[in-house]
This record gives C-alpha cells, structure tokens and sequence, in this order.
C-alpha cells in the first residue's frame, strides 16, 4: 500500500525553517525531534534564503519588466478595443 504524503502547514515549516536557519542544531537532529527527513528540511531552509531578499521588496515599487508588461497588455486591449 502506498504511504500518504504528508502536508505540513506554514506555521510548522517556518517553526522548523527558523529552527534550522539558527543552527543550534544539526538538519539531522532537528529531523529526528520533528519526524520529517532531512532533505525535507534542507528545501525549507534553501526556499527561506532565496526568498529573504523578497521580504524587503517596497509593495508599491513594481518591477521594470511587470511595468513594460503592464503597458504591453493595455496598448493590446487598446488596440483589441478598437477593432471591435
């Protein structure tokens, strides 16, 4: 019989994130005190680093390219428009 894959909310990963990010401990001991594998852990972490920068990002400051494909989409129903 196959095992059922497990889900974890996001409250459990950033407890376990946060965890491993301080590295009072090894992947592997914190692995065994929350039952879940140690590459599972290893992803969490890797996701938590890459996303940091994201976190400091000003809301109301869109990108250059979400900006040029903001003005693409309007002058296409600009243009959409015109032809009906």
């Amino acid at each position: 019989m196959a095992k059922k894959r497990q889900s974890f909310s996001k409250d459990f990963k950033a407890k376990v994130t946060l965890e491993a990010l301080r590295e009072e401990s090894t992947i592997q001991e914190i692995a065994v005190k929350y039952g879940i594998h140690p590459n599972q852990i290893s992803q969490w972490k890797a996701q938590a680093i890459a996303g940091l920068a994201d976190i400091f990002e000003r809301p109301n400051k869109k990108s250059e390219e979400t900006r040029k494909q903001e003005e693409e989409k309007d002058s296409l129903l600009k243009t959409i428009g015109e032809q009906k």
